[in-house]
């Protein structure tokens, strides 16, 4: 570049980064082969051994053999041992590979910067996710750094057919987004509307990465609880996902992959079902789909036979209370839905130290202490126990939110109307369920609706694969 040229990118660097100012980026001006060389780069993403080794190349460079070089590509080819280097000319583009970890090197008399990759992220170990353990299979789990999450499924898929396309959103953040797909497998329609969302995002930043991206993406009101994605951070079930033919979207800063498209039967499926024989596989299965409807139906079934909406079998009926309680029924299962609730927010936040003592408050609070104070029976304390341990047999916490408000909805209409009540509420869920779509579009019940027997046979039971799968 000429001599005006090169002032003028160095002008535009030191201006743009604010060079003095902010500690972490950093300015290196060396002379190469007698040219004046500027290298710009961010402390922290860059690693210091490689540098060392370039410069140390750079420096044997003769002035005679720097000005055969007439320009960056004639450069990088005699020059550079490092194989991960490339050339760019837009100011735009050189700000944000420098703000993403690159190097940007500037040389006296080239029209174009070359940019190298000698970054690395700060990235904690890869470890098991807590909240979806398994008993049996690997042990690994997505960590925040993009990179390191599509090696983890590229390990597990040795296809050439696996692509891992590469965006970048927000106006300020500039997050790297990647969509993962099996080419000739995925859907092109899908896949097509996926990306159509993606580029048309406008948002200022990915303030907490996956959840931001997908309220951008999907446009469903606000009010609809079910989860329009699925989540996951096992590399595994990922691989199986992608070699179904779907599409998986990757978010750095996050560690959790966002699975595209899903259906409410998706999340009947955990990996410990793949992981066991057959039958013990579908035994997971089916205790996963009862608790799930157990989760809907429990209290408001319960509150129907206690207030004799319904007619109760004579050897079930020592469960009803057959003494007065204080508060009506209903009101104490609203009370024990907030402060099971809140008991969950307070382990969330609570130190493992002091993990115990929170399990010891709780017991008393929702226990004999509070059946003394006449504030709940033991009957309700017993039913929402249940619920929240049926709760954790399915991973989706989104979903368990999802079928928490449908139990709530479908007490208040048995509380106010009785069994009509309950008869209205169901359908109206139900109106809800046919309503919701997908973040594609879909159908949120398929394969139900639209009907399809041998996919819904696969999602409700663990079958064995056949040869062409």
């Amino acid at each position: 570049m000429k001599k005006n040229k090169f002032d003028e990118y160095v002008n535009f660097f030191r201006n743009t980064l604010s060079i003095g100012h902010s500690f972490d980026v950093g300015e290196r001006n060396v002379l190469i082969g007698e040219k004046e060389v500027y290298f710009y780069y961010v402390e922290g993403f860059i690693k210091s051994e490689i540098m060392e080794r370039i410069f140390s190349v750079l420096f044997q460079i003769t002035k005679n053999e720097m000005e055969k070089r007439k320009n960056a590509t004639d450069f990088i080819k005699h020059h550079l041992p490092y194989m991960q280097a490339t050339i760019v000319k837009n100011t735009d583009k050189m700000i944000q590979s420098l703000l993403s970890g690159l190097t940007v090197i500037i040389i006296d008399g080239y029209e174009e910067a070359i940019i190298m990759d000698l970054r690395t992220y700060p990235v904690r170990s890869i470890e098991e996710p807590e909240k979806e353990k398994s008993l049996r299979g690997s042990k690994d789990g997505f960590v925040e750094t993009i990179l390191f999450n599509t090696a983890m499924i590229r390990r597990r898929i040795r296809d050439p057919r696996l692509i891992f396309e590469m965006y970048t959103v927000g106006t300020t953040s500039k997050t790297d987004v990647s969509i993962g797909y099996m080419r000739g497998l995925a859907d092109e329609k899908t896949l097509a509307k996926v990306r159509d969302k993606i580029s048309k995002i406008w948002q200022d930043t990915l303030t907490v990465g996956d959840q931001s991206l997908v309220e951008a993406m999907e446009k469903s009101h606000w009010l609809n609880p079910f989860p329009k994605v699925r989540y996951t951070q096992r590399p595994d079930v990922v691989a199986a996902h992608l070699t179904e033919g779907k599409l998986v979207v990757l978010v750095d800063n996050s560690p959790t992959a966002i699975m595209i498209p899903t259906s409410i039967f998706d999340f009947v499926q955990d990996t410990d079902d793949y992981y066991f024989p057959l039958l013990t596989g579908n035994y997971l299965r089916f205790l996963r789909v009862f608790n799930m409807i157990a989760v809907v139906f429990l209290t408001p079934l319960y509150l129907l036979f206690a207030e004799s909406e319904l007619p109760l079998h004579p050897r079930l009926e020592f469960f009803i209370p057959d003494e007065g309680y204080s508060i009506p029924l209903f009101a104490q299962f609203i009370l024990l839905e907030f402060a099971i609730d809140a008991l969950k927010l307070a382990s969330l936040n609570t130190p493992t130290s002091m993990g115990m003592s929170l399990s010891v408050i709780g017991a008393l609070i929702l226990g004999q202490f509070a059946v003394d104070s006449g504030w709940f029976i033991p009957q309700t304390i017993l039913c929402m126990a249940a619920l929240a341990l049926a709760g954790f047999t399915q991973p989706s916490i989104e979903l368990g939110y999802a079928l928490k408000f449908m139990r709530v909805f479908m007490l208040i209409g048995v509380a106010v109307f009785g069994i009509w009540g309950a008869i209205i509420t169901l359908i109206i869920n139900f109106i809800i369920l046919i309503r919701t779509k997908n973040i594609v579009g879909d159908s949120y019940l398929y394969p139900l609706m639209p009907f399809d027997w041998e996919t819904l046979r696969k999602l409700l039971f663990r079958t064995r694969k056949s040869k062409k799968e």
